[in-house]
């Protein structure tokens, strides 16, 4: 298995000259109602199983499994290498087996490796208020802490469905036992924590940062998700709208056993100062910062400001080709239009079935990053727009929000 995973590795960078395809890494939750603007044919929204959950999320660049309970296939989560239909391997083994070789040996003793991974998350309903815990409270179960950030692609949010709203935090001045109070009503219908909370209008075009520990409850924009290679999560609202019973097990289900009634424990997830920061807004809402530019592209700073991931939104302008260098190894998803991205095409499909290639989805090697990847936009037209993510630590990266 280790030699075949090398063997396909080193073939499949060697023949894209270090550039490599992804084939799109579908997820369902059973929580979820897909919001139906991820592109793949309504026909496969259950194609896991309708007791899996529709699929509202796409992975990219991922090494991590999806944690979603009982009946989880192994992989899922996990990102395919693409060399033809018979010959694949993950981005996890392929980074296992040539990790130095792929990312930089100064990558491997900085970061241990490729820590983070993006995902479309596509929902047609707003979500509960939630926290994802940081590394400190998540150690003892051998997890990782995960904060994220969001942009949200005009090119995937035609609608902008039923509540184009987040909640963020808590509104200043609000107490812990407010909270508590909240938590202790979980089984009464609605617990009322959103009544403590305030929500922000999205803006497509524009993002915001979460930092481990915050509550948020995700609006329905289709979101592009720079995150940590993580997947853990705890659910403070019970029931959503009055659609959504949310089960009491998904708040403690990282809660030492023996301690799910023990309201302090609970409340230890929360970075409370964060929380009810008074100027939330200011210290994590996300404009797009300029980057770079030329007669042939624009790139702009669309996640920055964060010491775990970052990521840019490339436009290479009608008829035009560029060569595009970075200091690091990415992983990319087309959004916009066609053309060559290096050896390879790259077009953003208008739909896709499951179980389906695209060219739309590629991951970078350092090398070739640093050679420069040429990028021609084939229409004369439509600009061909890319989203990159990388790993935390690109030097040219805005530090401040």
């Amino acid at each position: 298995m280790a030699s075949s995973a090398r063997a396909l590795t080193q073939q499949a960078f060697d023949s894209g000259d270090g550039v490599v395809r992804l084939a799109p890494t579908w997820v369902p939750r059973s929580f979820c109602v897909p919001g139906r603007r991820l592109r793949l044919d309504t026909r496969d929204l259950y194609a896991l199983g309708a007791d899996r959950g529709g699929i509202d999320e796409r992975w990219f660049s991922s090494t991590i499994a999806a944690d979603n309970g009982p009946g989880t296939p192994e992989d899922e989560g996990l990102s395919y290498i693409y060399l033809d239909d018979d010959n694949k391997v993950t981005l996890r083994d392929a980074l296992d087996e040539m990790g130095a070789d792929i990312l930089g040996q100064d990558v491997i003793d900085e970061y241990g490796g490729w820590v983070m991974y993006s995902k479309f998350f596509d929902n047609m309903y707003p979500l509960p208020h939630h926290v994802h815990p940081d590394d400190d409270y998540v150690a003892p179960l051998g997890l990782r802490g995960k904060p994220e950030a969001y942009f949200y692609p005009p090119q995937y949010n035609f609608a902008l469905n039923e509540y184009p709203y987040t909640f963020f935090g808590l509104e200043p001045g609000t107490t812990k036992q407010q909270v508590v109070e909240c938590l202790k009503r979980w089984n009464d219908g609605d617990n009322g924590i959103l009544e403590l909370s305030k929500a922000y209008r999205l803006v497509p075009g524009t993002g915001w940062y979460v930092p481990p520990g915050v509550l948020h409850a995700p609006g329905t924009l289709c979101t592009y998700e720079p995150q940590r290679a993580s997947d853990v999560y705890s659910m403070w609202q019970s029931l959503v709208g009055d659609y959504q019973v949310v089960d009491r097990s998904l708040l403690v289900n990282i809660v030492p056993e023996g301690k799910h009634d023990d309201y302090d424990t609970i409340m230890a997830m929360l970075d409370w100062e964060a929380n009810v920061d008074p100027e939330f807004e200011k210290h994590y809402h996300l404009k797009p910062r300029p980057s770079r530019s030329d007669a042939g592209y624009d790139e702009l700073w669309i996640t920055y400001g964060n010491p775990y991931f970052s990521a840019k939104e490339l436009t290479v302008h009608p008829g035009h080709t560029v060569t595009i260098t970075e200091p690091y190894a990415y992983g990319l998803i087309c959004v916009q239009g066609y053309g060559k991205f290096g050896k390879f095409q790259i077009s953003s499909p208008s739909k896709i079935r499951f179980g389906e290639m695209t060219e739309d989805e590629f991951f970078v090697s350092a090398e070739a990053a640093r050679s420069g990847i040429t990028i021609s936009n084939h229409s004369t037209t439509e600009p061909l727009v890319i989203l990159k993510h990388f790993n935390p630590g690109h030097p040219d990266m805005p530090q401040e929000i």
